[in-house]
């Protein structure tokens, strides 16, 4: 099958990497991404292990860069981001950015600081405005604003009113960093007479954290005071104003690299968590780690390791060997930037297990065309695909866009058109290319010749497909367009859709099905082939593929003429189940239907009881057989040893010993040991029983859910011709200059309402349902 339908072939490989080389190493193996490390040390703590203080340095410096960028986006300044991946800068060159990142905060913290200044001032202005009870003793200072009632009363109560409070709010928010949180703050002053009130007033300032700022007491000395302060309040604002001019140079040089940073911080990050999974000898100077690996890219990992020693420096290589291990190795698909998009559509559904079938290279054809059956329409297609071509060709400049979707959505563009042509829908118009097999001429009627007349005066006339030299044949491809403005096309178009989901639906769960199969031939599991897919197929074949027969048997069997007097497909399947075929309204398909049906039927039930049972009991007894053929190598292997032993006796009672003995000198008989006693036949009934109704139920709620295909694209046709008569047919039927203008904004409001609905919205949810069909 190769590579490319199967997980990588995986193996355990031990690493030997000098200590001056490890952090280059690890750093180049993350590079190439094909390697997975396990935890050597599960014991250890995570605050116990060898890096963890370089692991705290690069979350301090992440810490740090969020705030920068926080206060980039505060100061409106764009972000770059350039898509580079630079490589890991060595642990020496995290100095310069710890010094310079500490730069940035110390400058932030200066400019946040500017509001602390005016309190003084405003201190100040209260002790003059408060001039004539100077003869009082005070205390003033600062408190939040939140705290003031409390502090009131506290005062009151303890002082037993005699003190005067003054207070007055600061119009300025004071910064709290690093959160950048805003407080609001009062300054106040308390006037009060002896000391024994003013250690009092002082303690209670204390519990509730305001600030005291000192003050003179001369009404002379406090206006000098203020003339000081005012002086240094001006020569601050000039320095601030110019540190603020500085600071803004400075967050505008960071928005370039910020980015760049948080990569290079992360990388360093994940190094250093990657090497405390690793062990580390007795000599100090080397670490021993185990990767798991693809065996294809084992000479790439060599070449990683070697560029990783050459760049640190060291003369002493890493040593790689593979070791042997009967752990199940981790799932791996390898992805490109086209096909990774459609594996994380499987892997969120779940990761399979190693080296089983990949459904993603499937999914690259299957997927877009599920979408395309439910969003089939030329004009949207091609709207979406030339979308979605402008991000793959511009993927280079808009690294915003770099994501994998790119191609899944050129992809669902690309089918959408295909089916678009089949459904002969162009934003709810036909396109008549080929000419349509049906004739609108003159045809001989009942009553004689059709005149202009008669096209004139009626409303509703029946066209007859098979005239003699009049009908075409049918049309080259897709539907004819003269269905769409036929009165019974919703009738016509809702028939053909719904046989066609079924169609689809059905070969899509047998394919399905049909991938296990290459599973259990890889496993060797035969009893899975002869008890589980076979029986599998066979009663999908018989329900729903016998469904998909007779849909186009009876496509084939009537013609326009005979199609009234066709039966019912739903009521005969429904008949096929409950053997009722005398119903006198739904006549037979063809001869010997019964008889048919009915064998299916039987068929179709038989393989519930070989999935439900039989698989369980052969399971039973081959666990029995295994049993008995490792207790015969235990009685042989114990009499060996023991023979003429005191022990040989009660050998039948010793199973610990047995045992224990097999495994100092049989390996092979330790492992059917293991073999036998993992073996729980409740476990597996029940688990084979959830299996086999949730396959039964599954196929026939499945098949109904696939009629979603059906529904969403009469919902896509039905939206798209609203749209067309209810908003641009308004445009279209004004005539002259104001016919023109009126045609512009109605054209203008069209577009909209196709992009937002018909391709967004609609888009979105045939993406959703097209997804969970292929869950």
């Amino acid at each position: 099958m190769g590579e490319l339908f199967r997980s990588e072939e995986m193996t355990l490989a031990q690493l030997f990497l000098q200590s001056e080389a490890a952090y280059c190493c690890v750093s180049e193996l993350g590079e190439i991404g094909m390697v997975q490390f396990r935890d050597l040390n599960p014991d250890v703590n995570v605050f116990q292990r060898k890096f963890v203080n370089e692991v705290r340095r690069c979350e301090e410096m992440d810490r740090k860069l969020r705030f920068v960028e926080k206060e980039i986006k505060k100061a409106n300044i764009p972000i770059v981001d350039t898509g580079e991946n630079p490589e890991v800068p060595f642990p020496r060159d995290m100095i310069d950015l710890e010094v310079y990142l500490y730069c940035i905060l110390s400058l932030n913290v200066l400019i946040a600081d500017k509001p602390l200044v005016n309190p003084l001032t405003i201190l100040l202005l209260l002790f003059i405005y408060a001039n004539s009870i100077l003869s009082l003793r005070f205390v003033a200072g600062v408190i939040g604003r939140e705290r003031i009632p409390t502090f009131e009363r506290m005062l009151w109560r303890v002082c037993r009113g005699n003190v005067f409070l003054r207070q007055s709010e600061i119009n300025h928010n004071v910064w709290l960093l690093p959160q950048g949180d805003q407080v609001h703050k009062s300054v106040f002053i308390i006037f009060f007479q002896g000391d024994q009130l003013k250690n009092r007033v002082k303690k209670i300032c204390e519990g509730f954290r305001a600030t005291l700022y000192p003050c003179p007491e001369s009404p002379q000395e406090r206006k000098e005071m203020l003339a000081g302060v005012n002086a240094r309040i001006d020569d601050l604002q000039m320095v601030l104003n110019q540190t603020e001019d500085h600071r803004q140079r400075v967050l505008q040089a960071a928005a370039k690299t910020v980015r760049v940073w948080f990569i290079k911080v992360r990388k360093m990050k994940a190094i250093y968590h990657t090497l405390n999974l690793c062990n580390i000898d007795v000599t100090q100077k080397c670490l021993i780690a185990e990767i798991w690996c693809p065996v294809s890219d084992m000479d790439s990992i060599q070449f990683a390791l070697r560029r990783g020693t050459e760049k640190s420096g060291s003369t002493v290589p890493s040593i790689l060997n593979r070791m042997q291990t009967r752990q199940t190795p981790p799932t791996f698909n390898k992805t490109n930037k086209f096909t990774s998009g459609f594996q994380n559509i499987v892997d969120a559904y779940g990761i399979g297990n190693y080296r089983e079938i990949n459904p993603a290279p499937y999914t690259i054809i299957t997927f877009p065309f599920l979408f395309a059956v439910m969003f089939g329409d030329l004009g949207h297609g091609v709207l979406m695909t030339c979308a979605a071509l402008y991000l793959v060709l511009r993927e280079s400049r808009l690294i915003a866009m770099v994501f994998a979707g790119r191609y899944i959505i050129l992809l669902m563009g690309i089918f959408s058109i295909y089916t678009g042509i089949i459904y002969n829908d162009c934003f709810s118009k036909s396109l008549n290319l080929f000419g349509s097999g049906w004739s609108v001429r003159p045809m001989f009627s009942p009553n004689g010749n059709w005149t202009f007349d008669t096209l004139n005066q009626s409303r509703v006339l029946q066209l007859d497909p098979a005239v003699d030299g009049v009908f075409k044949g049918p049309y080259p491809i897709g539907i004819d367009p003269i269905w769409n403005i036929a009165t019974n096309k919703l009738t016509f178009l809702n028939s053909f859709k719904m046989k066609m989901s079924v169609i689809l639906g059905v070969i899509h769960m047998l394919f399905g099905v049909a991938l296990s199969l290459f599973n259990h031939l890889y496993f060797q599991k035969p009893l899975n082939i002869y008890f589980g897919f076979i029986p599998e197929i066979v009663f999908m074949s018989c329900l729903f593929g016998y469904l998909v027969i007779i849909i186009f048997y009876k496509w084939v069997s009537y013609t326009a003429r005979t199609s009234r007097d066709a039966p019912s497909l739903l009521i005969a399947f429904i008949n096929m189940f409950l053997f009722n075929y005398g119903d006198p309204t739904n006549k037979p398909l063809y001869t010997g239907q019964s008889v048919v049906q009915s064998f299916l039927v039987i068929i179709a039930l038989a393989c519930v009881p070989v999935m439900l049972v039989v698989k369980t009991l052969v399971l039973r007894r081959q666990h029995m057989w295994r049993r008995q053929l490792v207790r015969s190598a235990f009685y042989k292997e114990c009499y060996s040893i023991l023979k003429g032993s005191e022990v040989a006796g009660g050998l039948k009672r010793s199973t610990f010993l047995l045992i224990r003995i097999t495994k100092t000198h049989k390996n092979n008989i330790t492992f059917c040991v293991c073999l036998v006693l993992q073996f729980n036949f409740t476990d597996e009934a029940v688990h084979q029983a959830i299996h086999t109704i949730e396959y039964c139920l599954g196929c026939i709620s499945n098949t109904a859910s696939y009629l979603r295909l059906w529904a969403l694209s009469l919902a896509h046709a039905q939206l798209s011709e609203v749209l067309w008569t209810m908003v641009m047919h308004i445009g279209l039927s004004s005539k002259g200059f104001f016919g023109f203008l009126m045609l512009t904004i109605v054209f203008f409001f069209f577009a909209v309402l196709t992009v937002a609905i018909l391709l967004i919205m609609e888009g979105l949810s045939a993406f959703l349902h097209a997804l969970r069909l292929h869950w």
